[in-house]
C-alpha cells in the first residue's frame, strides 16, 4: 500500500466539504467546553461557519499569548476543553507554555508522517527527541506503535552511547533533529562503529538544509521533513516526491497577513494559521508565528491535499522605535484606513543614530479614483495615521502594485549596529 489511508488520495473537493462539514461542530464544541473559547466565540454562530469565509471572520488566538493566558487560568488558559484530570500527559515548552495530551494512541498524528517516509511494522526506531519536559520523544513514540515499531527512547545528548546502541541494536529508522542524525553518522565514523542499519528518517525541530540532507542521502538513508509544534501535533510533512510539505488530514489551514486575521492569495507568504479538530484542544484559528505559503497545484506522489513550502520564518516581526514596540498590527491597521493601499511592508533604519522608518506602500486607485489621483494627498494622509497609530513619526514611499517582496515581511528592521 502506498498510502496510510484513502483520506490521502481524495479529491480536493470532496476533502473542503468533509471539513467544512466538520467545522460547525469542532467550533461548537469549543464554545460549550472550552473556558476561553466559550468567551472568544461567544457572539457567533457555530452552525454557521461552514465556509473558509466564515470561518476567516472568527478571531486569531496567537502563540505568543499563551503565556499570558496560562498565567491568569492556569494551567493551559482556559483553550482546554478536556478537563486536566482526563489528561494523558502535561507537558512544558520554553515561555514556559504547557501543553495538554490527550489519552489515546497517535494523539499527535505523527502515523501518517512516519508511514510517508517508509517506516514499517517491526522497524526498531531510534527515538533522539526528548522525553524530558517536551513531547516530541513522545510524539514519535506513539506514532511508532501504532504503526507496530518498537522504540529505543535514546533522547538527547550522549552522542557516543547512541552510537554504541545503533551498532548493538541496528535500528532501521531514526526520528530527531536532522542536525543530531548528522552528528551520529560522523561521530560513528569517528570511533569506526557500524550504523549503516539506518535506512529510513523523520526529522524536525529545524530547517533540513540541502548539504545536510545530501550527507544523509548519501549515507543510504531516506529523510523526510516533518512540521509540527506542541500545541497541534503534525500540520504538515514530507511526502516521496520532496516538493514541499503536505498538510495533515485533520487539520484546517490558512495563510494570512502577519499582524490579521485575512487570508492572502495563494502563493503569497504570511502566517500559518490552524483550526485544529482535536476533541481535547480544539485550537480555533491558531496562530503560530510561523511563515509559509501555499504551493500550487497537487503532489506528484499523488497525495491532493495542499501543500505549503515549509518554514520561512517567523511573522512576529515586533520591533522597538525609539524605546517604543511597533507591531505587525498596528501596520495592519494603517492599512486599513486607506484603501489605496494594497499591501505594505515599515522599513526600520538608523541614520546618524537616531531611529526612522518608512512605511513602502503598493498602492492601487481607490473606488471612483483613477491612478491619477493625488499621490501627495495619499502620502500625508498615511504619514498622519502612522503617527496616530504607532504614536511614533514616519514616512512614507509609495511604489507600484507587485514590487514588494514575496516573504511576508511585514516590519524590516535594517539598523545595524557596529
Amino acid at each position: 500500500m502506498d498510502y496510510y489511508d484513502t483520506l490521502e488520495t481524495r479529491p480536493p473537493g470532496e476533502r473542503e466539504a468533509w471539513l467544512m462539514d466538520r467545522l460547525p461542530d469542532q467550533v461548537a464544541h469549543a464554545q460549550g467546553k472550552s473556558d476561553y473559547f466559550s468567551r472568544v466565540l461567544g457572539g457567533f454562530d457555530a452552525k454557521a461557519v461552514r465556509t473558509r469565509e466564515a470561518l476567516a471572520r472568527l478571531p486569531v488566538t496567537r502563540k505568543c499569548d499563551l503565556i499570558e493566558l496560562q498565567k491568569a487560568m492556569p494551567p493551559f488558559g482556559g483553550l482546554n476543553a478536556t478537563p486536566l484530570a482526563h489528561l494523558s500527559r502535561v507537558f512544558a515548552s520554553p515561555g514556559p507554555i504547557y501543553d495538554p495530551e490527550g489519552r489515546g494512541q497517535d494523539w499527535w498524528r505523527f502515523g501518517r508522517v512516519m508511514f510517508s517516509a517508509g517506516f514499517a511494522a517491526g522497524d526498531l526506531v531510534h527515538n533522539t527527541f526528548a522525553y524530558h519536559f517536551t513531547p516530541a520523544g513522545f510524539m514519535l513514540e506513539g506514532a511508532a506503535h501504532k504503526l507496530g515499531c518498537p522504540v529505543f527512547p535514546a533522547g538527547t545528548g550522549q552522542t557516543d552511547m547512541q552510537v554504541q546502541a545503533i551498532a548493538d541494536l541496528k535500528p532501521a529508522a531514526y526520528v530527531g533533529t536532522p542536525s543530531f542524525l548528522r552528528i551520529i553518522l560522523e561521530k560513528g565514523d569517528e570511533l569506526g562503529a557500524d550504523v549503516s542499519s539506518l535506512k529510513k528518517a523523520v526529522v524536525s525541530g529545524e530547517a533540513l538544509p540541502a548539504s545536510v540532507r545530501k550527507l544523509i542521502n548519501d549515507r543510504g538513508i531516506v529523510v523526510r521533513q516533518a512540521y509540527a509544534t506542541a500545541d497541534l501535533g503534525v500540520i504538515a510533512y514530507e511526502s516521496p516526491s520532496e516538493e514541499g510539505l503536505i498538510v495533515d488530514e485533520d487539520i484546517l489551514l490558512e495563510i494570512v497577513r502577519p499582524g490579521t486575521g485575512d487570508p492572502v492569495p495563494e502563493g503569497e507568504v504570511g502566517e500559518v494559521v490552524v483550526t485544529s479538530f482535536n476533541p481535547d484542544y480544539p485550537l480555533i484559528r491558531f496562530a503560530t508565528g510561523d511563515l509559509s505559503a501555499i504551493l500550487g497545484g497537487i503532489s506528484p506522489c499523488g497525495r491532493t491535499n495542499v501543500r505549503i513550502k515549509g518554514w520561512m520564518g517567523r511573522a512576529d516581526q515586533t520591533t522597538k522605535v525609539r524605546g517604543i514596540f511597533v507591531h505587525p498590527s498596528q501596520v495592519a491597521a494603517v492599512i486599513a484606513r486607506h484603501v489605496q493601499i494594497g499591501k505594505a511592508r515599515l522599513v526600520v533604519d538608523s541614520e546618524g543614530g537616531a531611529d526612522c522608518m518608512t512605511l513602502h506602500c503598493e498602492t492601487q486607485p481607490a473606488a471612483g479614483q483613477g491612478h491619477d489621483a493625488p499621490a501627495g494627498d495619499l502620502s500625508i494622509a498615511v504619514v498622519a495615521s502612522i503617527r496616530d497609530i504607532t504614536k511614533l513619526r514616519g514616512e512614507v514611499q509609495l511604489c507600484a502594485a507587485g514590487s514588494l517582496p514575496n516573504d511576508g515581511k511585514v516590519i524590516e528592521d535594517i539598523r545595524r549596529y557596529e
